[in-house]
């Protein structure tokens, strides 16, 4: 079973750790220093930030990283989705890495991702939707959301988190379930 819980500072070293690997290096292009992690991560740890970031748990054992932004609260970012798709009222948009190496083609990148939807509509009545744009290139990342059961409703140019990759993204949606 996949359950989250909020990133804490205690879990820098395992995030910068997870940061370093390099398949997860590649399309995260983050600074694993404990100084850059504790800078990029620490105001959402502390609550002085709107994202959450979560720790994905396979049966208590930290496999993956949840990261949930209501776009709202990041215009500029909803206004580069907006350029390509449709962003209505109450979109978030999550981002998602798996740490082990060894965990990754297995199956775990849609369970994660679609427990962290689970939780992101049991958590927040106003979610509508959730938006993820994902490079081109990262094949894996977004056949990992159509297994998820989101839809491809857009491509189009973004700024890449790597400047080695093209601008092409393709972006996803899942509506909130109908109940």
């Amino acid at each position: 079973m996949i359950a989250f819980r909020r990133l804490a500072e205690a879990d820098f070293p395992l995030l910068g750790d997870r940061l370093a690997r390099p398949h997860v290096a590649r399309w995260w292009h983050h600074d694993p220093s404990p100084a850059a992690v504790a800078r990029d991560f620490g105001p959402a740890a502390r609550g002085e930030e709107p994202s959450r970031d979560l720790l994905a748990l396979l049966d208590g054992e930290p496999v993956g990283l949840v990261q949930r932004v209501r776009l709202a609260d990041y215009p500029d970012y909803r206004d580069a989705l907006a350029a390509l798709v449709e962003v209505p009222a109450g979109a978030h948009t999550v981002d998602y890495l798996i740490g082990p190496a060894e965990r990754t083609g297995q199956g775990l990148g849609p369970r994660m991702i679609a427990a962290a939807l689970a939780e992101l509509w049991a958590a927040d009545r106003d979610a509508s939707c959730v938006i993820v744009p994902v490079v081109a290139a990262n094949r894996r990342s977004w056949r990992a959301l159509e297994r998820a059961g989101l839809r491809r409703v857009g491509s189009g140019p973004l700024e890449p988190d790597h400047p080695q990759d093209d601008p092409l993204h393709h972006l996803y949606r899942t509506d909130r379930p109908r109940v």
